[in-house]
């Protein structure tokens, strides 16, 4: 692949990766294979192509052709014509920033960070003229003149028992090599060993097909979820990068109480109120959001995450690109990505579409669940090892049988036609989409609540006339998922209950609801620090039956003739988006050992 831009439009992103050549599928490269449709018998990697709107998936000189010949205005004609000196200001300025940062702080680490961003900028400004091919070609010589030689020593039957072996010696050795704690004593790490092979056990034996599982999608999904964790939470390395982005998600409402100040008065912005803290920090987030999708860093970011997924664990593009781009734009926004090809998904693309956008939570929301006292780093922790996990757990429930579109290739078309035509419309409509949104939050959650309590309050009258006092729909379902607190590794006690209400709650509800027992009623904060742990881990996601709307219309509005295979695999792919987000709480069980750090909210 060859990431030259020079001659590209900034906003164009396409993403291209070959599969390994030692693997079966290594010579399939989707640039030449002709799909038909079984009704029409025309060709869909034509019309894809035509709906692509221009954006041709191919060698840099096709694309550069279908980029000159669209009409461009006078702001990015003078961009591309004095780029050169654009980037060379932009680069001498952060030079000068970094080494003054140097100088000041050389007897600290305080240049530490301004070096990985200063890093970062230079690298992604070299990649405007240099081929990524001069990286990647001399990686991937090392590797096939390494793995592949020592993988093709292994017979090719062993190769997947291998494999597997391997990942269950990682997984043990590192949750159990550590010292134990007061609340993460080996017995309870071997609890949550056995409830991740209860729930893999689970996910097999309702298989829509077994014998079509590809278990390297699965075996390696599961290895990258758990080395993700384990750098996370476990490496002073992985703490400190992510609590910088923590504290950066942290700083978001901040800046959101600026706003809430100017409308109101200081002593209101101060207020821990969810109408004035969390809503006001959704609409900011959203507009921000949607200027950063506009200049095209969002997509360019998602892009390399969905690069190295589709590479690993052999995912079509499309799936790679949702379950990259779920965690951190949401379970609707991030079908958009892939508008062209929603109508063309096979039936398994589609389960796997939606359980990515149930296993994980979107950024709009992180920052509002930061507000109400959530720890930022679990949260953010749980959402990248989400992407890993649902592809992993959805390809074991729902396996792949048929030819993708997009299954040698990573691509997000870019759309023309709803695009803004500058920066300050992209914030503008970013701000209305986010009143929007935060106004539907506050709507749902009004009449969830509301709903509960009419609920509790039909219980608890006939429960009255069975002398059951104060029977709720939180009861109810706490005792239905007793079972799943357990595996999950909660400590033996009180604690058992009260996670599987917070869950059972989670999914009838929403995780708002669920986040806000955990973190204000005074029931929950006398748990343990390893039940908030495992909780927070568990409630972070979308998996929830509210959901089901939202999922079932987005898909069903972008693609109307596939509304009733949407229809038929919601249910399964919610059941599987939320053991995917009850895996990773599994993990976190059983391997981090500071508890304490990830359940206190700084401020």
């Amino acid at each position: 692949m060859t990431s030259n831009t020079s001659n590209h439009d900034p906003t164009l992103r396409v993403e291209e990766q070959q599969r390994p050549q030692e693997e079966p599928t290594a010579s399939y490269t989707g640039e030449n294979h002709q799909i038909t449709d079984r009704k029409s018998g025309r060709n869909l990697r034509d019309s894809i192509d035509r709906e692509e709107k221009g954006v041709v998936v191919g060698n840099d000189s096709a694309e550069s052709g279908s980029v000159s010949e669209k009409r461009t205005g006078f702001v990015k004609s003078f961009y591309r014509r004095y780029k050169y000196l654009f980037h060379l200001f932009i680069w001498l300025f952060f030079t000068g920033w970094f080494v003054a940062g140097v100088v000041l702080h050389r007897k600290d680490l305080g240049w530490l960070i301004p070096f990985l961003l200063y890093l970062c900028i230079t690298i992604r400004l070299l990649t405007f003229y240099v081929p990524i091919t001069v990286v990647t070609k001399p990686m991937h010589f090392v590797w096939d003149n390494t793995g592949v030689r020592f993988a093709n020593l292994i017979p090719e039957r062993l190769r997947i028992w291998c494999g597997a072996a391997l990942t269950i010696a990682v997984i043990i050795i590192g949750s159990f090599a550590s010292p134990e704690s007061e609340g993460n004593t080996r017995a309870n790490r071997a609890i949550s060993l056995f409830g991740l092979v209860v729930l893999i056990v689970v996910l097999w034996a309702t298989s829509a097909n077994r014998k079509a599982i590809q278990w390297h999608t699965v075996i390696v999904g599961m290895l990258i979820q758990f080395l993700v964790a384990l750098f996370v939470l476990r490496t002073k390395a992985g703490y400190d990068i992510f609590d910088f982005v923590s504290y950066l998600a942290r700083s978001l409402l901040h800046f959101a109480a600026a706003g809430v100040e100017f409308l109101t008065t200081t002593e209101i912005s101060q207020y821990q109120f969810f109408f004035f803290s969390v809503l006001p920090a959704i609409v900011f987030f959203i507009s921000l959001t949607s200027l950063l999708f506009y200049c095209g860093a969002l997509q360019w970011f998602i892009g390399k995450f969905a690069v190295f997924f589709f590479w690993s664990m052999r995912v079509s593009g499309a799936e790679a690109v949702v379950a990259s781009a779920s965690p951190f734009i949401g379970q609707g926004e991030s079908v958009m990505l892939i508008k062209p090809f929603v109508p063309h998904l096979t039936q398994a693309e589609i389960h796997q579409v939606m359980a990515s956008g149930f296993a994980t939570i979107a950024g709009s929301v992180l920052v509002a669940y930061i507000s109400m006292g959530v720890n930022a780093q679990a949260l953010i922790s749980s959402c990248v090892m989400s992407i890993p996990a649902s592809l992993a757990t959805s390809k074991l429930r729902f396996p792949e049988t048929e030819e993708s579109l997009t299954r040698g290739r990573v691509v997000i078309p870019d759309d023309e036609e709803d695009k803004p035509k500058n920066a300050l419309q992209a914030f503008a409509e970013g701000a209305w989409l986010g009143l929007k949104i935060a106004g539907m939050i506050m709507a749902t959650l009004l009449c969830i609540i509301a709903f509960l309590a009419l609920c509790n309050g039909l219980l608890g009258w006939w429960g009255r006339y069975l002398n059951i006092p104060n029977l709720t729909i939180e009861q109810i379902v706490g005792y239905i998922c007793y079972p799943i607190a357990f595996l999950l590794g909660v400590p033996r006690g009180p604690d058992l209950y009260k996670v599987a209400k917070l869950i059972g709650t989670k999914l009838i509800a929403n995780e708002f609801v669920a986040f806000k027992m955990l973190t204000q009623e005074n029931e929950y904060k006398q748990m343990e620090s390893r039940s908030k742990l495992i909780a927070t881990f568990a409630l972070c996601s979308f998996a929830n039956v509210g959901s089901l709307g939202t999922q079932i219309g987005v898909l069903s509005q972008i693609a109307p003739s596939r509304g009733g295979d949407v229809a038929k695999l919601a249910v399964s792919a919610l059941i599987t988006g939320a053991l995917s987000t009850f895996s990773s709480a599994g993990i976190a069980g059983m391997i981090i050992t500071d508890e304490a750090n990830y359940i206190n909210a700084p401020a």
